[in-house]
């Protein structure tokens, strides 16, 4: 067989030569703007060109500040096929997190969108290498900064060479990419993609038993772009010659659902958080979502009464997925099997409501001190993972490599069961679990089963100390707009599901739960929120 290098700089030149009528819609400050791909590839090139005259050469790291729209995906394709690394930036993160990264990765340049300045004005003379910053907005001229040199994105567009040629010769197993982990605890951790990892990443992303992205949907990643590649989604669609939508900022459920309307998206994926926004939104609008074949969501557990509020309510496919920013992340989807769809629908939505099988190319197996877990979808063990998109190492950081990375596989500190049929089930994070009287209780599924009381918003179980039995369980929940609930109404509500000793000690009525960066729980925080109530509830 032919050796040909599989690179990122054949996404765009595909969609170029076969696709250059199809579009690219983006939502930005400055309003809609509507790109063919023709015109996306020429910008491409004349960033690469810009960026090459800032000296930015092969394995050097470039850094985004930037929501969803269509210049951070130029920069997606421009920055890769000229040879350097897209480290695409958490905006989300803490200034002393923001600082490590930029300085950890040694960014060279930084491309920052406009109301994204003033978070880089404030921590700028603590970043060691960076050498210029771009802003990327709609004008030609640079705002007044602190930055310097600043200058504007557009204008090097305009200034630049839309005919660039990408002749720079490269391994597939080059770094292409480069994301940051949220990181719950401690600094973030790098990890870096390569260009081979990227390829069948989105390969597998466009199989029909996993996404099914073609060319004929109209795509729109609502998970942000600065994550974990915003799930692979913008590099396949493009390749494939999708119509993408961006939304953009602020992009709010009444701005996604009106998005969804009026440019017919057909396939979205984001994270539980969002999808409960647009569910409300949906519930209490009048919208026409008849085009939509499928919602992703990952990230975290998404409640089984959420997907059927979508798929019951509103007939919108709602597929459950699972991956981490060391995946690329695509690792798992829940999709039923050809003789398991005449079902009867509580037991299919119990399939769905895993996270599922894991999609070809991967391998992966749940281990406890046992062994190999058996399949019968009780026994728990840690989720360990391989493939040819799962990252092998930390970028620097060989100390926690070493923990995470042993014998071959991801460790990947997920507890999870498999059943008869393959399905697996994350029952939660090794750390989240609460160990009562030395057994365990899932906060998963306690969270779940609240989340499906139709007066519950959110809700986060964490585990406080106990005398006796170690750990208890207490539930944190968020009510509806204009719901009243007692204590004794939910666990009245949760009693006929759990055995007695799952039953939380406690619930506690708050009015928003913390949440990391990218929309999931914080844990940590909570339990810090939670265990200082207490202490001074007792004092």
């Amino acid at each position: 067989m032919m050796n040909t290098p599989l690179t990122v700089t054949s996404m765009i030149e595909r969609a170029e030569k076969y696709f250059p009528k199809k579009e690219v819609i983006s939502r930005t400050l400055g309003g809609i703007h509507r790109l063919t791909y023709k015109e996306v590839g020429e910008r491409t090139r004349a960033l690469s060109s810009a960026l090459e005259k800032f000296g930015i050469e092969k394995g050097d790291r470039v850094g985004t500040l930037a929501w969803n729209h269509h210049r951070h995906l130029e920069a997606y394709f421009a920055i890769p096929s000229m040879g350097a690394v897209l480290h695409t930036i958490n905006i989300r993160l803490p200034e002393e997190h923001l600082i490590h990264i930029i300085n950890h990765a040694e960014d060279k340049v930084l491309l920052i969108d406009p109301d994204i300045l003033p978070m880089i004005e404030k921590i700028h003379q603590e970043l060691e290498t960076v050498e210029a910053f771009i802003v990327m907005g709609e004008d030609y001229f640079v705002p007044k900064s602190e930055l310097d040199p600043l200058y504007s994105y557009e204008h090097l567009i305009a200034e630049g060479n839309s005919s660039y040629e990408y002749t720079v010769e490269l391994d597939e197993n080059d770094p292409a990419g480069m994301c940051y982990t949220s990181a719950t605890t401690g600094k973030p951790k790098g990890v870096v993609y390569s260009h081979r990892g990227i390829t069948l990443h989105s390969m597998a992303f466009s199989m029909v038993d996993t996404a099914g992205l073609s060319e004929s949907d109209v795509a729109m990643p609502v998970v942000p772009m600065f994550h974990v590649n915003a799930w692979g989604m913008p590099f396949g669609a493009t390749w494939l010659g999708s119509t993408q939508v961006l939304p953009g900022p602020m992009a709010t459920p009444k701005v996604l659902a009106e998005l969804i309307e009026t440019y017919k998206v057909t396939a979205t994926a984001g994270v539980p958080t969002i999808w409960l926004g647009l569910l409300n939104e949906l519930d209490t609008g009048n919208y026409d979502m008849s085009s939509l074949r499928a919602i992703l969501c990952g990230g975290s557990a998404a409640p089984k009464a959420l997907i059927q509020g979508f798929e019951s309510k509103h007939g919108i496919p709602f597929i459950h997925a699972y991956g981490m920013t060391e995946t690329t992340p695509l690792v798992t989807l829940a999709r039923l099997k050809s003789y398991q769809t005449d079902l009867p629908e509580e037991e299919r939505l119990k399939i769905r409501g895993k996270q599922g099988l894991v999609v070809p190319g991967l391998d992966v197996k749940i281990v406890n001190e046992n062994g190999e877990v058996n399949r019968d979808g009780e026994d728990m063990g840690e989720l360990l993972i391989r493939g040819p998109w799962i990252a092998d190492e930390y970028y620097k950081d060989e100390e926690r490599s070493a923990e995470s990375f042993r014998d071959g596989w991801l460790h990947t500190g997920d507890v999870a069961t498999m059943d008869e049929e393959g399905n697996i089930e994350i029952v939660d994070r090794t750390k989240d679990l609460i160990k009562s009287g030395g057994e365990w209780i899932s906060s998963v599924e306690l969270e779940n089963a609240l989340m499906g009381h139709e007066g519950i918003f959110e809700a986060a179980v964490v585990s406080v100390p106990h005398p006796k039995w170690q750990e208890r369980p207490v539930a944190c929940v968020v009510l509806q707009d204009g719901i009243e609930l007692t204590k004794e109404d939910i666990m009245a509500y949760l009693e006929p599901n759990f055995v007695k000793w799952w039953l939380p000690d406690d619930v506690i009525f708050m009015d928003d739960i913390p949440k990391t960066s990218v929309g999931k729980f914080l844990k940590r925080a909570l339990r810090e929120q939670i265990r200082e109530h207490y202490s001074v509830e007792k004092n």
